[in-house]
C-alpha cells in the first residue's frame, strides 16, 4: 500500500500512460535522427547517417498509434478530471491561485493529447518513400515536422505543470508499481467480461450521451485515428 499522503494513480492509467510515453519518446528521438539523416536544412546536432532509422521511427509511431486509442478512452472517461473541465474559463480568471495552476495543468494534459493526435495523423499521411527519394517538399512532411516540435513543447509543458502542481511525488507516482486491491490486474478479466456483457445488452447506445465537450474531444481523436488507418489505403490503391 502506498502512503496515504502520497499521490495515487490508478494502475491502468500508469500502464497506458507508461506504454504510450515509452513509445512516444522512442518516436520523438528517432524522428530527430530521421530528420538529421535525410534533411537537416535547419541545422541541429549532427548524428551518424543511419538510413534504417526511418523504419525504426515508423515502428515506434505504429506502436504509439496502436496503444493511443485505449489511453484516449481512459483519459476522457475515468481520467476526465485530469483534462479540461466545464469551468475552465472561470478558473483561469483566478490567476496565481491553486485552482489556476490546476486548470493550467489540465489544459496542458489536453493539449498533449491533441498534439499526439496531430503527430500520429500527419505521420500516417506521409509516403514511406518520400525521404529516401529526397522528396522533402510534401505538405504532410512539413506538417509532421511541425507536429514533432509541438509534441516536444507539449511534453515539456506537461512535465513542468505536473511538477508545479504536485512536485516530485506526483511525477514519481506515475512510476511506482504499487497498487491498491481494487486496481489489481486479477480483477481485469472479470471487469472486461462485465463490460462486454453490458455492451451486448445495448450499453453502447449510451456511450456518447450526453455529448459533453470531453466526449466530443474523445470522438474527434478516435475518428482521426481511424481516418489515419483508412485514408492511406485509398492513397495507395
Amino acid at each position: 500500500m502506498a502512503k496515504s499522503s502520497a499521490p495515487y494513480q490508478p494502475l491502468l492509467l500508469r500502464v497506458l500512460h507508461g506504454l504510450t510515453g515509452l513509445c512516444l519518446i522512442g518516436a520523438i528521438l528517432s524522428a530527430y535522427w530521421t530528420y538529421d539523416t535525410y534533411d537537416g536544412r535547419w541545422g541541429g546536432i549532427p548524428l551518424p547517417k543511419f538510413p534504417e532509422i526511418e523504419s525504426i521511427h515508423g515502428t515506434f509511431g505504429m506502436w504509439t498509434l496502436l496503444i493511443f486509442p485505449a489511453f484516449v478512452v481512459y483519459a476522457c472517461r475515468p481520467g476526465q478530471r485530469r483534462l479540461v473541465q466545464p469551468d475552465t474559463l472561470q478558473k483561469l480568471a483566478q490567476v496565481g491561485k491553486p485552482a489556476w495552476w490546476y486548470t493550467l495543468n489540465r489544459i496542458t494534459n489536453t493539449l498533449a493529447l491533441l498534439a499526439l493526435t496531430f503527430a500520429l495523423f500527419s505521420g500516417k499521411m506521409m509516403g514511406s518513400d518520400w525521404l529516401p527519394e529526397g522528396e522533402l517538399y510534401h505538405a504532410w512532411y512539413y506538417a509532421h515536422l511541425i507536429s514533432w516540435i509541438i509534441m516536444v513543447l507539449a511534453i515539456a509543458l506537461h512535465l513542468l505543470m505536473s511538477a508545479k502542481v504536485g512536485g516530485s511525488p506526483l511525477l514519481l507516482s506515475m512510476l511506482t508499481w504499487r497498487f491498491r486491491e481494487k486496481d489489481s490486474p486479477a480483477h481485469w478479466p472479470q471487469q472486461i467480461k462485465t463490460w462486454w456483457a453490458a455492451t451486448q445488452q445495448g450499453a453502447w447506445a449510451t456511450w456518447f450521451r450526453p455529448m459533453t465537450a470531453l466526449i466530443a474531444l474523445e470522438v474527434a481523436i478516435l475518428v482521426s485515428i481511424v481516418a489515419a488507418w483508412i485514408i492511406p489505403l485509398f492513397k495507395h490503391a
